[in-house]
């Protein structure tokens, strides 16, 4: 869009000077003015078509019916995203899946057997499929495509986790020799630079600002229950290197003294009554902003874990350690994307990893944006 609208502007008054062969010198500031009026312009109105196709898709206008095979954990969890997503249009009507054909899941029918692909196609009207079957063959996948062949149905399949985390394959030569780039890391040189100056400008003013809260704040954890207000976790950041995590205490003091580390859950019988309400408005990670400032962490990043859990989830998730390329951060491309807490390591780790490979100054400006309109609209989404 920068690019487009910058050339459009140029382009434009090139045209008007030549057209009209006026002998008016426009001012620069008025090609800057003009810049910037048709960027926000552009912007509104794509906002304003977003939200206008949301709120017909919101009230089933325009919907796609939707047919998901296989009604596992994967299907269960399209099924999860397509429900917390209306803006998208889909219609769920039901799963196919050999192992529970007849059966209810999620308060979705299981219409019959993958077999019955073709017919179930045609006598629901199905506008698009997914294919939730991330443990199938190839010759699988193309078993259950030809299904339906002869029927006009978009047709999405859900990867294995492999083919997640090698997704952004780019096609590129050397001097004419194709090369594949697997794996491409967007945030160094000056880049890591740029990055820091805005963690440490944006950071430095929060804390200004919330400084009265954060003082508040921990009067009230003290008045609440015995303990320090604030307590430093140790998490790993970048290159997996432990650094202390600054966060408000929720929990009462010695928490897991006799259970050892262990996953905080929603409804966690340890909380404090103060910190209840910390945690449900993420109130507690105020003094991540702390870190940043430090330099421990950044505003935008992946989300730092505990070093047992880090130890556990290397060995479950393929390139999970790559997390740790970059610095942990407040927020992140997971957490506006709804996966937060106690979701599945995988997911998050997908999106962090793109995030990783897609990162620009703009990408973490419309990562902070999300967060403030998601607390705004939804204090416990974030």
């Amino acid at each position: 869009a920068f690019t487009a609208v910058s050339i459009s502007v140029i382009v434009g008054t090139a045209l008007t000077a030549f057209v009209y062969r006026t002998d008016l010198d426009y001012p620069r500031i008025m090609i800057a003015y003009f810049w910037v009026l048709a960027f926000v312009l552009i912007a509104m109105a794509r906002v304003a078509h977003h939200q206008f196709r949301s709120a017909l898709y919101r009230r089933r206008w325009g919907e796609s019916k939707v047919l998901i095979v296989g009604a596992g954990e994967a299907g269960n969890l399209i099924l999860d995203k397509i429900r917390g997503s209306p803006q998208l249009g889909y219609r769920p009507i039901g799963f196919l899946d050999d192992n529970c054909a007849g059966h209810i899941v999620q308060g979705l029918p299981v219409l019959g057997k993958v077999l019955d692909l073709g017919n179930a196609v045609h006598d629901y009207r199905v506008d698009e499929m997914i294919v939730a079957l991330p443990e199938a063959s190839h010759q699988d996948l193309l078993s259950v495509i030809s299904h339906c062949e002869d029927g006009k149905v978009s047709i999405k399949v859900f990867p294995d986790v492999f083919q997640i985390m090698a997704a952004e394959v780019n096609i590129g030569d050397l001097n004419g020799l194709p090369l594949l780039t697997m794996r491409d890391v967007a945030l160094r040189g000056w880049r890591l630079t740029l990055k820091r100056i805005v963690d440490l400008l944006i950071s430095a003013i929060v804390l200004i600002f919330i400084s009265p809260l954060l003082l508040l704040l921990a009067f009230f954890i003290k008045l609440d229950s015995r303990g320090p207000a604030i307590y430093c976790q140790e998490r790993m950041g970048l290159d997996a290197v432990p650094f202390p995590c600054f966060k408000f205490r929720s929990m009462v003091k010695d928490a897991e003294a006799e259970t050892g580390p262990i996953w905080a859950k929603a409804g966690d019988p340890r909380r404090t009554r103060i910190g209840a309400f910390l945690r449900k408005y993420s109130l507690d990670e105020l003094p991540n902003f702390i870190n940043v400032f430090l330099g421990h962490m950044s505003l935008v990043g992946p989300r730092p874990e505990r070093p047992m859990f880090v130890e556990q989830f290397r060995q479950m998730v393929p390139r999970y350690m790559e997390r740790h390329y970059e610095k942990a951060g407040i927020t992140g491309w997971a957490q506006v994307n709804g996966l937060r807490g106690d979701s599945s390591i995988w997911e998050r780790t997908k999106y962090d990893i793109y995030y990783i490979e897609h990162w620009s100054l703009w990408f973490d400006f419309k990562i902070m944006l999300l967060t403030l309109l998601k607390f705004l609209r939804d204090p416990n989404a974030i």
